[in-house]
């Protein structure tokens, strides 16, 4: 009997004895696209991720590109890994999340806690349909998907992939929900913060 989520946590487990020193076999080159690899890439500027829908009130929406660009070997979302990135939602908001891939290797998305990071399998999303389908088989392809849900709750989570032994290996970004903030924000690096509009 064929059971591809026993193998894949297998092969993850098996490369990722090591997971802070080295990336998953297989994913050295898998973040440069045409573009990338050209050096062409659109430098990511935090506006192009965040913006409120004018059509809901208290309704934001977040893009989400797996492999931005080949920094940590692909492994990141819009160009960073390791809670490099950090979206700021209000309690109670409704959150759309358009996520695309620009590698053949599977990438997913899914919201935890973020002391699950670490973990080399994730499990289900903190909030009710948080996550893109299947993410413990990931996706491939621009044609994207979308998933919605409401941050009912304050706290620090984080936006992870959810293939086997990627987040432990650092592609994940920082997602928390304010009880106090009263718009959303994305801050990448050590920028100040960018409320949506």
């Amino acid at each position: 009997m064929h059971r591809p989520c026993s193998i894949a946590l297998f092969i993850a487990l098996s490369l990722c004895a090591h997971a802070e020193d080295a990336p998953t076999a297989g994913h050295e080159t898998h973040g440069a696209t045409n573009a990338t690899a050209a050096g062409t890439a659109v430098e990511p500027k935090e506006d192009m991720f965040i913006s409120l829908d004018p059509s809901a009130p208290k309704t934001v929406k977040l893009i989400i590109i797996a492999s931005y660009n080949a920094m940590n070997y692909g492994m990141n979302f819009n160009g960073f890994a390791k809670g490099g990135a950090k979206y700021v939602v209000p309690q109670g908001w409704n959150v759309v999340v358009n996520f695309t891939n620009n590698s053949p290797v599977p990438h997913s998305a899914i919201v935890v806690e973020r002391t699950s990071v670490k973990k080399i399998q994730m499990g289900d999303p903190y909030f009710k349909g948080a996550s893109t389908p299947s993410p413990l088989r990931g996706t491939t392809g621009k044609a994207g998907v979308e998933f919605r849900f409401t941050a009912e709750e304050p706290g620090e989570y984080a936006i992870a992939c959810g293939f086997p032994a990627h987040s432990a290996n650092g592609h994940w970004i920082g997602f928390d929900v304010s009880a106090t903030q009263e718009k959303p924000s994305l801050r990448f690096g050590e920028n100040a913060p960018v409320l949506a509009k």
